[in-house]
């Protein structure tokens, strides 16, 4: 059976998994459809949360960024696990102890002011939107390579099939729909990682594999041999970092605090029956995700190498069949600048317009140089959001493991999407609808209000997914940095700081919002030109600026709320509650 088609079997029987789910756990109440009933097992809301939570930048995107960028997209790694860690310690028992269905629910109740709630909804869509534009452009890509389809075509299938679980089962379905999806993507992701590692160093264990001595008698560490491979085509070494102290520290940061603020992943600790099965769920929930995060920087490095000896100085005519495949879908592309007819890899931009890999200046070592000659020898651009897809076609892998890793790829990108999705829809029809502007609906209407709202979302999401304004990490980094810089401080404040009140909370909010995204902007779209570590505030790029805004927003929230009115007695009393540790009482543990 040819490669396309397992794709199309793999990708068909998981997606028929999926609707199953959502027909089976077709959501009858608001209850159901905002919290699944708050009757999750803690293991299967672990898995449900790593799948929420591995989105499209971690299954395709995060390895292809360690391949090119080595040692400084390190800050991936330890913003993204740290930030879990700092969500499952910090905030997530406490968020699931107060009982409310959604963050902007928290913010509206613990800040005694409809205004605060709406400053959180409109704090979320924005994380939100910017986030799943990520996930539905790694469902394109994923669609237009395994399925031979037209990216926006993939994109529209895929909004399609989570339109159906996520407007049907709301988050019960969309719960045991992840769970599902986690299974495929992790087993999807392991799988041709072992092989690998197999292949290369004789070591079945992708990160023991990654510290081991290449297969070929040398006795040449992996990671050796790919700095010194990268040295000889003019790279910065794959082991040495290229960016400042400062900008690495805060990007660090942002990705850190701004797991702890998205509002996808916190919905997930209300979906338990209990405080204490919230702390074990994010327990689970850990080790799950650990399986992905410990195996990445193996599979970056091993993709790199594999993808170095595979193309470089090979004749374009006789090149593997998957450099044209992949061309195909315009992920690939070669230019052939010395008329030998063989490709040549090395630094610089091989088309106007295309990033340059210099390791040097940019978000993630890259720079656009629209406008620059082409005065270097590099004939070949490659997307970073491939290296994982491609992967086992580079390494010559069976067809079924590189149709497993379609299945996976699209069970990352649906599952987070889907996650998402639906907390927008809940934040229009509970928070937005029911809380503040029509609080006389039924339970049934608003009901009907969330389906119309996710249904509204899914059709934007598709659209910033066709039109996106970044590859997928860069995208997902920013909607990290707005929520770090908006709803991580009003939260954390808010169950540990009692004098903090709703004039300071809006206020921070507003702050760290128009900040960081006013920064984004300005780099990213309005003077991209000036995206240059000289230009930047105290160097730090605009991946990283959530750290500054969240520290704008810290320092706004606390000063305003020092000089106005304390909050009421009972919220006080509130937030006392709140922090007594479940152990104190049976009573607490509700």
């Amino acid at each position: 059976m040819t490669t396309q088609m397992l794709s199309y079997l793999f990708v068909g029987l998981s997606f028929s998994v999926y609707i199953g789910i959502a027909i089976w756990a077709r959501a009858g109440s608001t209850s159901e459809f905002y919290v699944a009933d708050g009757g999750v097992h803690p293991i299967a809301n672990g898995m449900a949360t790593a799948a929420d939570w591995m989105s499209a930048a971690s299954f395709i995107s995060m390895a292809g960024i360690i391949a090119f960028s080595g040692y400084d997209a390190s800050v991936y790694l330890m913003g993204w696990t740290g930030g879990y860690v700092l969500l499952a310690l910090l905030l997530a028992p406490y968020l699931r102890k107060f009982g409310q269905f959604t963050v902007p629910d928290f913010v509206g109740e613990r800040y005694y002011s409809r205004t605060a709630r709406v400053v959180a909804v409109i704090c979320l869509l924005f994380i939100s939107f910017t986030y799943v534009a990520g996930q539905m452009r790694g469902v394109g890509v994923v669609f237009s390579r395994f399925l031979e389809v037209d990216i926006n075509v993939g994109v529209v299938i895929g909004m399609c099939v989570v339109f159906f679980y996520a407007v049907l089962g709301g988050m019960k379905g969309i719960t045991y729909t992840q769970v599902a999806q986690f299974c495929v993507l992790i087993f999807a992701y392991l799988v041709p990682a072992i092989f690998i590692s197999i292949m290369i160093t004789g070591n079945p264990v992708p990160q023991l594999g990654l510290g081991a001595d290449v297969a070929d008698g040398s006795g040449i560490p992996v990671l050796h041999k790919l700095d010194q491979t990268l040295i000889d085509l003019g790279f910065n070494p794959y082991t040495e970092s290229s960016k400042s102290s400062v900008d690495i520290f805060a990007i660090t940061m942002a990705l850190m605090v701004g797991t702890a603020g998205l509002p996808h992943v916190i919905v997930r600790f209300f979906t338990v029956p209990k405080v204490s099965d919230a702390r074990l769920s994010a327990g689970y929930a850990l080790v799950f995700i650990a399986l992905l995060y410990t195996t990445a920087p193996a599979v970056a490095a091993f993709a790199r190498l594999n993808f170095i000896e595979t193309v470089q100085n090979t004749e374009y005519a006789s090149a593997p069949a998957w450099v044209r495949t992949w061309e195909d879908t315009g992920l690939i592309a070669w230019q052939d600048k010395n008329d030998d007819g063989r490709i040549q890899y090395g630094l610089g931009a091989p088309f106007s317009g295309k990033p340059q890999f210099n390791g040097e200046q940019g978000s993630y070592g890259e720079r656009m140089v629209s406008n620059a000659p082409l005065a270097n020898t590099n004939e070949i651009y490659v997307d970073r959001d491939i290296m994982v897809l491609a992967n086992p076609e580079i390494a010559n892998l069976p067809s079924w493991v590189i149709a497993l890793v379609a299945a996976g790829g699209l069970a990352a990108a649906l599952s987070t999407a889907a996650g998402l999705l639906l907390v927008v829809s809940t934040s229009i029809s509970h928070d937005l609808l029911k809380k503040t502007l029509m609080p006389n609906i039924s339970d049934k209407q608003e009901l009907r209000y969330a389906r119309l709202a996710a249904a509204i979302a899914i059709v934007v999401a598709g659209y910033l997914g066709i039109n996106p304004p970044g590859f997928v990490a860069e995208v997902i980094a920013f909607a990290f940095g707005l929520a770090a810089a908006s709803l991580f401080p009003c939260i954390l404040l808010g169950i540990f700081y009692r004098r903090m009140n709703k004039q300071g909370a809006i206020a921070g909010m507003l702050s760290g919002l128009l900040f960081t995204f006013g920064y984004i902007v300005y780099f990213k779209f309005v003077n991209p030109a000036a995206n240059i570590a000289d230009n930047w505030l105290f160097g730090i790029s605009p991946e990283g600026i959530g750290a500054i805004g969240m520290l704008i927003n810290f320092a706004v929230s606390v000063g305003v709320s020092r000089f106005t009115a304390e909050p009421p007695a009972t919220v006080q009393q509130l937030i006392d509650n709140i922090r007594i540790p479940s152990g104190a009482g049976r009573a607490q543990d509700h």
